[in-house]
């Protein structure tokens, strides 16, 4: 399967936003084709470069597709799109136009797990901040049941490192990856609703 590829200073989760404001010509171009093709395309953590010029990014990834637009007057073109599947990238080339397209693989999506009950407390800790976010999250599917879902949105929003989202994409180890969920939101303020900020972008 091949697709156009994104790198960004972001890590983007399956079933999560990507607000993003563009206007380098090379991904003017591509977000509007993969717009008329109803396509996905390829987002990557940066690991070292920059969003505006070359850059090598991780080799795991996630698939978006635009959910909505909108131009502003400025002519930056704005974009929401939502994380779909995890995916390998096994190989990329750049193209003339400097868009990157990257011949990749997806992985299987990991197996539905009811949050185990030692968790029991993260879910409504969750869902008050992802109501609190407002327009972002509020027309994206929730299933605060489903422990990987649970960990993607902490994973989100939580004031940790790149590399450390990174790991919870890459990880299968839900029961770990909740645990690091765990051992992190001591360190922050009593209110919940102070993560609410640190959403990305």
């Amino acid at each position: 399967m091949q697709v156009p590829l994104f790198p960004l200073n972001t890590v983007l989760f399956p079933g999560g936003p990507l607000p993003l404001r563009i206007f380098e010509p090379r991904y003017l171009d591509m977000i509007s084709a993969c717009m008329k093709q109803d396509a996905p395309f390829g987002v990557l953590l940066i690991r070292d470069g920059a969003e505006t010029g070359s850059a090598t990014t991780w080799s795991i990834g996630t698939l978006a597709r635009v959910t909505d637009w909108y131009q502003g007057s400025d002519g930056i073109l704005g974009i929401t799109a939502v994380g779909t599947d995890r995916f390998r990238l096994l190989s990329a080339d750049r193209q003339e136009d400097g868009v990157n397209v990257g011949e990749i693989e997806l992985l299987s999506p990991p197996p539905v797990e009811d949050v185990p009950p030692e968790f029991a407390s993260l879910p409504p800790i969750l869902e008050t901040v992802l109501d609190d976010l407002g327009r972002l999250y509020a027309d994206l599917e929730r299933s605060p049941g489903d422990a990987r879902w649970v960990a993607w949105r902490f994973a989100e929003i939580l004031p940790i490192s790149l590399q450390e989202k990174q790991a919870f994409l890459e990880s299968d180890d839900t029961r770990s990856c909740l645990q690091t969920v765990e051992r992190v939101l001591p360190d922050l303020a009593d209110d919940a609703l102070v993560l609410a900020f640190q959403v990305r972008r």
